[in-house]
């Protein structure tokens, strides 16, 4: 906050000139000059500081000097001995039930997670070393749970070791995050980003290592043996400690979104002070991470769905221009998709109402090879990928920020060149492509070799497929949701939302209904639909497809939101229903991480 204080207090002093007596009555607050400087104290009411923080475009930056020492194929070797604890802290259980379970199996039994107790001790690969934490202890200094959502599912767990209070820190983190990434077939797509992160204004990176692990269980009896777990990557864990370690004020607000696209959730998103405040509820959508005063986040929620306010000025009082925009932007170049409504966080200092967008979770990055099909046949990519969220959505629709959006990527264009990639991919494979060539990792390899040095040698180029891919997305219409089918007077009604063209262009629309969702026998098939509705007879009770495809004047084609889920993957623009017996039409509806 420090920064942050000097620059009101500056822009304070610049219009304190220009103040009569009459603005500055009422509640107060003093910001008071430097230790080396004469003190001023100037007074003013709390709504003209109120006034300064909205329409000051107030920028914050990363602490680059966390980055200096910063080695993007050293290795940290970390040796972990697990115990069982005690009932008060929940860390009297064995290391196989903490191996176990996934994260869905607490959260169908209501309980926390199981923890273990656990030695921690950095080193090399001849064990801990001197200087270095836990070195020569003998009781526990860390609690130890497994971590992630739908990858806990695997067999192979990431894991959250958190520091006691008095045990110390390492590289001053109290949470070390070890994490698996199972479902990246090349074990360092979440560090290549954090490390591009480093160098792009406007972004707020989290620090990242590759770690070596070993684990020896003594919640076994008779077990005094190191076992290998192969390689891991720790990412920074984002909380007040994080925001102090980057200059950030460590009392502001701090969110993880969980699956959250900016609507209000006045049912769940409220006081803390209110009757009905459920802070479960509330961590379903939003993770708390830093103050709990949830005031600041309803008044701007409020704002953004008001649609009586011009997203100019909601943008302007709520958020930041060069950390929005340098966060879209990056994310976009990169191709991860998964960002539209999770695997980010929002923070806000104490006294500013500013949001700052935080990238967390970067797996989905550099995956075209890897999801070639998906990307062709669905609307992830480019800017429809983002068109669900009601905050960028708004966004979006205006020409003005198109316009910034469309700068920031030409800009980081010219940083994120395939030389750059290449040789920072060259870096990680002295690391990655022995551990993936050796036990327990080989084991749990998503990639043949032959496949890995592939996708390796083609993730450069990337950068600019996804930059082609957001170039047609700017043509297309955007995608839409399709409704829930609705019986009347012998008749069904389907219909579906309006699809959205940049260029105004005319939509026509195209309406499929079959029992499969290849739709290669149609009970309908009907094109060029200037309304986005349709009507049938009524139909037998039964499984159902629709598909909905919207095309503009300029033969540009995009699907609906709506997908059905395979042992394949995704179908796309495309809904299930259900007809039953007693007339009844109901939705399948698919489970996000199940």
């Amino acid at each position: 906050m420090g920064q942050l204080k000097k620059l009101i207090h500056k822009y304070i002093l610049l219009i304190s000139i220009g103040l009569t007596a009459a603005s500055v009555t009422g509640c107060s607050l003093t910001f008071e000059g430097s230790m080396n400087e004469p003190q001023q104290t100037v007074q003013v009411s709390t709504d003209t500081v109120q006034a300064i923080s909205e329409n000051m475009d107030i920028s914050i930056e990363d602490n680059d000097m966390l980055y200096v020492d910063d080695e993007d194929d050293s290795m940290v070797t970390m040796y972990l001995t697990v115990r069982q604890g005690n009932a008060a802290d929940n860390t009297n259980h064995t290391w196989e039930e903490i191996n176990g379970h996934s994260v869905y199996y607490y959260e169908d039994l209501g309980i926390d997670r199981y923890q273990v107790e656990g030695i921690l001790q950095v080193g090399d690969e001849n064990g801990p070393l001197e200087g270095q934490l836990g070195y020569g202890l003998y009781v526990p200094n860390a609690i130890v749970s497994i971590r992630g959502q739908t990858s806990s599912s695997n067999p192979v767990k990431s894991y959250k070791i958190s520091i006691k209070d008095g045990k110390g820190t390492w590289r001053d983190q109290k949470v070390i995050n070890l994490n698996k990434h199972v479902y990246d077939g090349v074990r360092f797509r979440n560090k290549l980003c954090y490390d591009l992160m480093e160098s792009l204004p406007g972004m707020i990176s989290l620090r990242t290592q590759f770690v070596h692990l070993y684990v020896k269980d003594e919640t076994v009896d008779g077990n005094d043996v190191f076992k290998d777990y192969g390689l891991y990557t720790q990412v920074e864990q984002p909380n007040k400690t994080f925001l102090k370690n980057h200059g950030f004020d460590k009392y502001g607000q701090l969110y993880k979104i969980n699956y959250f696209e900016f609507y209000q959730y006045e049912d769940t998103i409220m006081l803390k002070s209110d009757a009905d405040y459920d802070v479960t509820a509330f961590e379903q959508l939003l993770e708390i991470k830093g103050d709990d005063n949830h005031s600041k986040l309803i008044a701007m929620l409020q704002d953004v769905n008001n649609y009586n306010k011009p997203i100019e000025e909601v943008f302007r009082k709520w958020f930041n221009e060069e950390n929005f925009f340098s966060w879209m932007a990056f994310h976009i170049l990169v191709g991860n998709i998964d960002t539209q409504s999770r695997n980010t966080l929002i923070y806000s200092p104490l006294n500013v109402n500013k949001w700052y967008f935080i990238s967390w979770d970067n797996d989905y990055s550099f995956k075209i090879l890897e999801n070639e099909s998906q990307i062709a046949d669905g609307w992830e990519y480019g800017i429809c990928n983002y068109w669900g969220n009601v905050l960028f959505k708004r966004i979006l629709k205006s020409e003005y920020y198109r316009k910034i959006i469309d700068n920031k990527i030409e800009e980081f264009r010219k940083v994120l060149t395939e030389d750059k990639i290449k040789a920072m991919i060259e870096k990680y494979n002295t690391i990655t492509w022995k551990y993936r060539n050796q036990l327990p990792d080989i084991l749990h390899n998503r990639l043949t070799n032959e496949e890995y040095l592939q996708v390796c040698s083609e993730m450069p180029s990337e950068i600019q497929k996804n930059y082609e891919l957001y170039k047609i997305s700017l043509e297309t219409p955007m995608p839409f949701y399709i409704g829930v089918p609705t019986a009347n007077n012998g008749k069904i009604n389907f219909d579906w939302d309006i699809a959205y063209d940049f260029d105004a262009e005319n939509i026509t629309y195209h309406f499929e209904l079959a029992k499969d969702y290849s739709f290669l026998e149609p009970i309908e098939n009907v094109e060029e639909l200037r309304i986005p509705e349709f009507q049938t007879e009524m139909l037998e009770p039964g499984q159902y497809f629709i598909k909905v495809t919207a095309e503009n004047e300029s033969r540009y084609s995009q699907y609906a939101f709506d997908y059905y889920v395979t042992d394949l993957g995704k179908v796309y623009g495309v809904k299930c229903f259900y007809i039953l017996s007693d007339g009844r039409i109901v939705e399948d509806v698919y489970e996000e991480g199940e």
